[in-house]
């Protein structure tokens, strides 16, 4: 019979012991399992035995960030409307700038009486990178034309956010709030007489509640200017009933501009 090598030999013993169930690797030493368990017994039931707070690992710990006065910085030594739109480009904080083709910052003609805000970019106006260009845009166009106004010649249009919602869903409140200095600084520098507030989001942003259905018709006070909350136009599409109450809206915008004069 051939005689097994001294590996050979360390193999067919290691195969023997795992077919008798052994799991475990034993040392040269011997352990006594049983001391062991009643050091451990008695170290759970002594008071010192309490484990200390574990500090995390420096690599786990992530400083909270504060988008709100990240983005009143950006915007504090911002004095053109050019310089805004290159900040709030370079503002990285919020997620909605990730699934955005372009950033939404203004049409129409700076420095205008009438400045409009809106809520957030849609389909249209995430892919034309202006604010109020699809049928929501159309109806608006037609709305101020009613009334002599435009926006390729006296009115200035923005939103609350430059960057398209998922699914056109609603901003988030943490949301509008870090986008909230780059519009009151938008406002300053596009210096209009009176604002127009179209729909509910808006009139969170610059009056910190809403209610539009309430809230309409009825002049405000919202960064220092005379401000009034108007249905969306999108609003008016789903709803055309609510256009009298728009058409309503329309003419005491007009009646305000001409007492401005």
């Amino acid at each position: 019979m051939e005689s097994l090598s001294d590996s050979d030999a360390a193999l067919a013993a290691l195969a023997w012991q795992i077919e008798l169930g052994a799991t475990e690797a034993i040392g040269n030493a011997p352990v006594d399992r049983y001391s062991l368990a009643e050091k451990a017994l008695a170290a759970r039931s002594a008071p010192s035995a309490q484990k200390a707070p574990v500090a995390p690992s420096p690599a786990r710990v992530s400083a909270e960030v504060d988008a709100v006065a990240i983005a009143k910085a950006a915007v504090s030594s911002v004095s053109t409307l050019e310089a805004l739109r290159d900040a709030m480009v370079g503002f990285e904080h919020c997620e909605l700038k990730k699934g955005a083709r372009n950033t939404v910052f203004a049409d129409g003609i700076a420095g205008s009486r009438v400045m409009i805000i809106g809520e957030a970019p849609g389909r249209d106006e995430d892919r034309e990178g202006r604010p109020f260009v699809g049928r929501a845009g159309q109806l608006l166009d037609r709305m101020l034309g009613a009334i002599g106004l435009g926006r390729a010649e006296n009115v200035y249009i923005t939103n609350v956010l430059p960057w398209r919602p998922p699914q056109n869903r609603d901003p988030k409140p943490e949301e509008i709030a870090m986008l909230r200095p780059f519009l009151e600084r938008h406002v300053a520098l596009a210096q209009p007489q009176v604002l127009v507030l179209m729909g509910n989001i808006s009139c969170t942003a610059a009056l910190g509640r809403r209610g539009i259905t309430r809230m309409r018709g009825n002049w405000e006070e919202a960064l220092g200017l005379p401000t009034l909350p108007m249905f969306h136009p999108a609003y008016l599409l789903r709803n055309p009933q609510a256009k009298r109450e728009a058409w309503a809206d329309l003419l005491s915008l007009n009646a305000r501009l001409k007492d401005l004069t």
